[in-house]
């Protein structure tokens, strides 16, 4: 078992869009939150497939900060 971290964004047609951190196009959308989950759990488990890479992660995951800019 491991550990992702996963991006989520909302689109602008109210769909729910997740990004896989460490897993390059390893994304998926949805409606719901709940099926989101569901989908990204499988989209990453293909991704680990696809690319037989087992668990190594490309990037090590720091963070995200909002920042504005005038």
């Amino acid at each position: 078992m491991a550990n992702f971290n996963v991006i989520i964004e909302k689109g602008e047609d109210g769909y729910y869009i997740s990004e896989v951190i460490g897993l390059s196009g390893c994304h998926t959308q949805a409606k719901t939150l709940d099926e989101l989950m569901k989908r990204t759990k499988e989209a990453i488990a293909l991704c680990l497939k696809e690319k037989q890479i087992g668990f190594e992660v490309e990037n090590s995951f720091i963070g995200i900060q909002k920042i504005e800019v005038l």
